[in-house]
């Protein structure tokens, strides 16, 4: 389950609002609906343990592997490395959507790539700066 729908799910069930919510996390409204509706993810890590502590579940369920991935992806690597990382999610959930792996399999292979992901950024850089240094000499 995508975060967009874990949220809105605790808050139907919990019968709160949207603008309760926000306002809990001290958040705008807009911004929490973009959580729910346009599937966004919060910048700031401390709103995923705002958003724990008011629906009452641990931070990591709210955290999965695609998010938590997505997440570190836009610390390092700013606004591209988000973006990237958002259309490897979406490729790769797209490969198994016929379901032939199991949940634990899945949950590997998605690790497995995200830190391929991670190993092909760092020798991108390590690559960049010595082609610069190439140039400067």
């Amino acid at each position: 389950m995508k975060f967009a729908e874990k949220i809105r799910t605790l808050r139907v069930q919990q019968n709160k609002t949207q603008r309760e919510t926000a306002e809990y996390c001290g958040i705008s409204l807009r911004t929490y609906v973009s959580y729910e509706q346009d599937g966004r993810y919060p910048r700031n890590r401390a709103i995923y343990d705002k958003l724990s502590a008011f629906f009452g579940v641990d931070k990591n369920y709210l955290m999965t592997e695609d998010e938590t991935f997505i997440t570190q992806a836009a610390e390092q690597y700013g606004s591209s490395g988000k973006r990237q990382a958002e259309q490897l999610v979406a490729q790769l959930s797209g490969l198994f959507a016929g379901g032939e792996l199991s949940d634990s399999d899945r949950d590997a292979v998605m690790i497995a790539l995200q830190r391929a992901y991670f190993d092909c950024k760092k020798d991108n850089q390590k690559y960049a700066k010595k082609h610069k240094k190439g140039e400067d000499e």
